[in-house]
């Protein structure tokens, strides 16, 4: 998706929009949102059988372990071919449970081959203990081949638990020099001390250690268009992680405006009680306690135009605010009749509001959920 495409629908809707063609502007817009909502990413996770990539796999498509529609856990590798995983809710995204190169018995450059190595955007190379020398193999095959590779220390929680059943004693005030300390060991035996970068992961507290530095590592690679997708899939382990993904709906809102000419309903997801019972069970905080840090009607219902219209109409004082910046924003399309203008000025406000309403709400019940 390039931004050549970009101008170019940009520029068939204002043309649409000047010939007073609504419908054709909103189609246009709707093809847009579509094409972005199905890009495609395909993610590898290779490593020995029991290194953690299934939890792995689970964590990064927001399931628990041993849920319905968990890759499975504990059980001892039979297969030679790649298992594959759909986000439940972006199935745009797809994880794949790479055999490890031991298990194959191939060379690194047959096993890539094997495993269909051009099917895959990056590759995340997982072990329990120390990376072998097929992983470096692997690593720089990949490498050779152009492509991302990331190694992931699993199952870091145990050695933290481990170091501190060997020194019960220690006090308090030591433990966190302590957990630095086995973090720090960790990384050095891991690679021997050579340098490749370590991310140390518990796929069971991923609001721990490093997963949050390796989520912004694999979008700070990603083309925009591949790490807007992955943005919006990955679970909210941080309150920036909820505010990122805040910004890349905003991206979104002008393309949501104009289809709404069009459409009954415009998707903004809100709070769903399904989301809600997941994070009760993941943090173990009531769904009572976490339903009353909702402040917002708009959590969980449809945003539809009549629903837009309340909202205008209890928020005066807040759309004076946003005039001047929902003006802005349509700046491409000047020369589309008045009335028309002040119409997608009006709806793009409408949904930013109700997009601060939610994201507050969603900032609030992680703050419950972990604080």
């Amino acid at each position: 998706l390039n931004l050549y495409y970009v101008f170019y629908t940009m520029k068939e809707i204002k043309t649409a929009l000047e010939n007073n063609d609504q419908a054709q502007a909103a189609k246009k817009a709707q093809e847009y949102l579509d094409r972005m909502k199905n890009i495609p990413l395909n993610i590898a996770i290779t490593g020995e059988s029991g290194s953690g990539k299934s939890t792995l796999v689970n964590a990064l498509r927001g399931i628990r372990n041993k849920t319905e529609g968990a890759a499975p856990t504990g059980v001892k590798e039979t297969t030679m071919e790649p298992k594959e995983y759909l986000h439940p809710e972006h199935p745009n995204i797809k994880l794949s449970d790479l055999p490890g190169i031991g298990t194959t018995k191939f060379t690194a450059d047959k096993y890539l081959k094997h495993v269909g190595f051009d099917e895959y955007d990056f590759f995340i190379i997982v072990s329990s203990d120390r990376f072998r020398e097929n992983d470096a193999k692997l690593a720089k095959e990949i490498q050779k081949m152009k492509k991302k590779f990331y190694f992931v220390r699993s199952k870091i929680d145990n050695s933290i638990r481990d170091e501190k059943e060997e020194d019960p004693n220690t006090k308090e005030e030591d433990q966190k020099a302590q957990e630095e300390k086995v973090l720090n060991d960790v990384r050095n035996y891991c690679t021997e001390g050579k340098s490749p970068k370590v991310f140390l992961v518990s796929g069971l507290k991923l609001k721990e250690y490093d997963f949050e530095d390796l989520c912004k590592t694999l979008m700070e690679d990603l083309p925009e268009h591949q790490r807007d997708v992955l943005q919006l899939a990955l679970p909210n382990t941080s309150l920036e992680a909820i505010k990122q993904k805040k910004k890349t709906f905003e991206k979104k809102i002008i393309w949501l405006t104009l289809t709404s000419t069009a459409v009954a309903a415009v998707p903004i997801p809100g709070l769903s009680e399904s989301l809600l019972r997941k994070l009760s069970d993941l943090s173990g905080v009531s769904l009572d306690d976490l339903m009353a840090e909702i402040k917002s009607p708009l959590a969980g219902v449809e945003i539809t135009k009549d629903l837009m219209f309340k909202v205008l109409g209890r928020s005066s004082v807040f759309i004076a605010a946003l005039a001047l910046e929902g003006g802005a924003r349509f700046a491409p399309l000047v020369g589309i009749p008045f009335a028309m203008a002040l119409s997608s000025v009006t709806t793009y406000i409408a949904l930013k509001y109700i997009l601060d309403s939610l994201s507050d709400d969603a900032q609030n019940i992680f703050k419950k959920a972990w604080h």
